[in-house]
């Protein structure tokens, strides 16, 4: 038993994560130099520490320089306060995801990327984009009433040969509305007999 050394802690210097068992390199606190320990992670999982981070070494064999990384952790970064229960994912640039208490997953980043086939969300009540900008690179589907309360803006930029707008079925507006500078509610057409016609009625 006086041969097996006990676990101990090092201080990850570089890593090498391109095979498929991460090396990493670490100065132990005894002043070992340990060069290309694995880091064992649990499946599913997995992470680049950055230098300076704190790991705990179990030598196989009693061998300090045949030693795994069982566990990682750097004060510096980690999240704090969580309340009992929550998990949480980080980054040293402060990039966050937080499971909460009361079923709410909180996200942090600057750019939130999302790559598949299909993505669907179903919300009951309802779902809310607070952005200066919400923009589709191509058709976008409603099933339901749009309804917009600062205005409707179409144009061709494309340069398509089709129409800007088709609309199957009737349109009510409350105001005019004007058709290449024509107005739908003040035109008048020239009258058969001279002159020109009265503006149309209501009906």
């Amino acid at each position: 038993m006086a041969a097996v050394r006990q676990a101990f802690r090092g201080v990850v210097g570089r890593v090498d994560s391109a095979g498929p068992v991460q090396l990493v390199s670490l100065s132990g606190l005894a002043g070992e130099d340990l060069r290309d320990q694995e880091q064992f992670q649990e499946y599913g999982y997995t992470s680049n520490p950055p230098s300076g981070t704190m790991g705990v070494l179990v030598p196989l064999g009693g061998k300090t320089s045949h030693s795994i990384i069982i566990a990682t952790e750097h004060g510096q970064y980690r999240l704090t306060s969580l309340k009992p229960g929550e998990v949480a994912l980080y980054t040293d640039e402060g990039s966050k995801i937080v499971l909460k208490r009361g079923r709410v997953i909180e996200t942090d980043c600057d750019d939130y990327i999302v790559n598949c086939k299909t993505f669907t969300v179903n919300a009951d009540d309802e779902s809310t984009f607070n952005t200066p900008t919400l923009t589709a690179s191509d058709e976008a589907v409603v099933n339901g009433l749009v309804t917009g309360r600062g205005g409707l803006a179409l144009s061709n930029e494309s340069g398509s040969d089709g129409p800007v707008a088709q609309i199957a079925g009737d349109v009510e507006a409350t105001g005019d509305g004007r058709f290449n500078g024509v107005s739908t509610v003040h035109h008048k057409h020239p009258g058969d007999s001279g002159g020109t016609t009265d503006e149309p009625i209501p009906s």
